[in-house]
């Protein structure tokens, strides 16, 4: 059993950084791939970024490369999103989810969801 708690959201301006955390409880937090999705109001909930277990790869959806990175430090249990140049499109409900080993960029086949961290970014 895997349990996923974010933080570091807010408000910001455009253009202004901030960075995002997923903290895991777990003994096999290490093995499992971490990704993160957004959900802006009246839309689908999408993917962002993902993680696999090493930190080996990653994957970003397009509209966050460049923007964007994932990391992680699986000593502390915990995986990042460093956000950059920040855009109003940008602003959404941030979840972090996991699944074994492999990042992939479908939420229907992560099994673990944390509650999310609002970020708001105006213009």
């Amino acid at each position: 059993q895997v349990q996923l708690v974010e933080s570091g959201g807010g408000l910001v301006q455009a253009g202004n950084s901030l960075r995002l955390s997923c903290a895991a409880s777990g003994r096999t937090f290490s093995t499992y791939a971490t990704g993160w999705f957004r959900q802006a109001p009246g839309k689908e909930r999408e993917f962002v970024a993902a993680i696999n277990w090493s930190g080996a790869g990653t994957h970003y959806i397009d509209s966050v490369k460049g923007r964007f990175t994932i990391s992680r430090d699986n000593a502390k249990n915990t995986v990042y999103l460093q956000m950059n140049s920040l855009k109003p499109e940008d602003t959404a409900v941030y979840y972090c989810a996991g699944r074994p080993f492999v990042a992939v960029t479908t939420r229907h086949e992560y099994d673990y969801w944390g509650q999310g961290t609002q970020v708001t970014v105006s213009s």
